[in-house]
């Protein structure tokens, strides 16, 4: 199949706007968010009580933005509360230092097929996407197997921040600010057998809500993959939220996975299903074009895309090119975990 992206440098260059703004489980009382500002404590905390209006919300086009911010704030003034904009941000263990991307642009400028393949079509048709009531089914080599509502899952664990950046395999970035919880945290309490070498994604199959399902640019659903010692990282994440925010539905809501050091394509967005496997999962874009995307997609700036080179990217929000770095930067992190791999046959 050929493949409907292009290089991102033969795409549209989005307009700058204003943007209009340990595994054990823990009772209520002992919960707590950890937020770079002090003035994100009460819209965290609203964020899992009022979960179930996100429905309702999102055909709004904002998540719960519309019931977060501040009555009475411009657009400007809001930009300037948001503690992610601030150069003097307190940063977590995890966080990058870079310059955030802003949220206005971190939710028009996106790829999710299911929605359509233009980088405008996920912020347009996301209000078809409900996501709530919502289950995700957990199986395969685990000794807890169960079918979740994802309020239940995410009360799990306490939320925390993760700022990170993100390479898309077109030769963009951004830097975004998630809410969620290590996708460690997950796969233990669920207890994998000593057979569970694999973790599986399967995103939800739905052309109602998904209307580019309707179109087989890819073979739907959407599935992805990751080798067990990979997910256990501590950097591999489990997103709810963006900005502070309930993840919008262009974002992949109401849960996707982050992981960093790897092409965007592999951080798989609505999630319906978590399969710990012995055998490793043949991913969408394998199936699509296995000469061009591989089951790793790590970052990596030394080997090409057949189609384009990928030794630079182009921030979102910036002009020119800066270098890519191997792994996204993830190098001290990640590295490790492909000692003794020939990177370029197993891209």
């Amino acid at each position: 199949m050929t493949d409907p992206r292009t290089p991102e440098d033969q795409t549209p260059t989005p307009q700058a706007t204003e943007t209009p703004i340990a595994e054990t489980q823990t009772s209520d009382s002992q919960r707590r968010i950890l937020t770079p500002g002090s003035d994100l404590n009460p819209r965290r905390e609203f964020l899992r009580s009022a979960a179930m209006f996100t429905g309702t919300v999102a055909a709004l086009g904002g998540g719960l933005e519309v019931l977060t911010r501040r009555p009475g704030l411009s657009s400007a003034e809001a930009q300037a509360a948001d503690p992610f904009s601030r150069a003097d941000r307190p940063l977590g263990p995890y966080d990058t230092k870079e310059k955030v991307t802003p949220y206005q642009q971190a939710t028009t400028y996106n790829n999710f097929y299911e929605f359509g393949t233009d980088k405008s079509d996920p912020a347009r048709l996301a209000g078809s996407l409900k996501p709530r009531p919502w289950t995700v089914r957990i199986d395969g080599e685990v000794r807890k197997p169960q079918t979740i509502d994802i309020d239940t899952l995410q009360s799990w664990f306490p939320l925390e921040d993760r700022i990170y950046r993100m390479r898309c395999v077109e030769g963009w970035s951004m830097v975004m600010p998630w809410l969620g919880f290590p996708l460690a945290a997950l796969i233990r309490r669920l207890e994998p057998t000593s057979k569970a070498k694999y973790v599986q994604f399967t995103a939800l199959l739905d052309t109602k809500q998904f209307p580019g399902q309707k179109q087989q640019v890819l073979k739907w659903p959407y599935v992805e993959g990751l080798r067990l010692d990979e997910a256990l990282n501590p950097l591999s994440f489990m997103a709810v939220g963006l900005h502070g925010r309930t993840l919008p539905g262009q974002n992949g809501a109401p849960l996707r996975l982050v992981v960093p050091w790897k092409y965007g394509f592999k951080n798989i967005k609505s999630i319906v299903r978590i399969t710990l496997t012995d055998k490793q999962p043949l991913t969408t874009w394998m199936q699509a074009a296995p000469q061009e995307y591989g089951f790793y997609a790590n970052v990596n700036p030394a080997v090409s895309h057949p189609r384009w080179s990928q030794a630079t990217e182009r921030r979102i929000g910036e002009l020119g090119r800066r270098k890519t770095l191997p792994f996204n930067g993830y190098a001290d992190e990640v590295a490790a975990l492909y000692k003794g791999m020939d990177l370029r046959k197993n891209f």
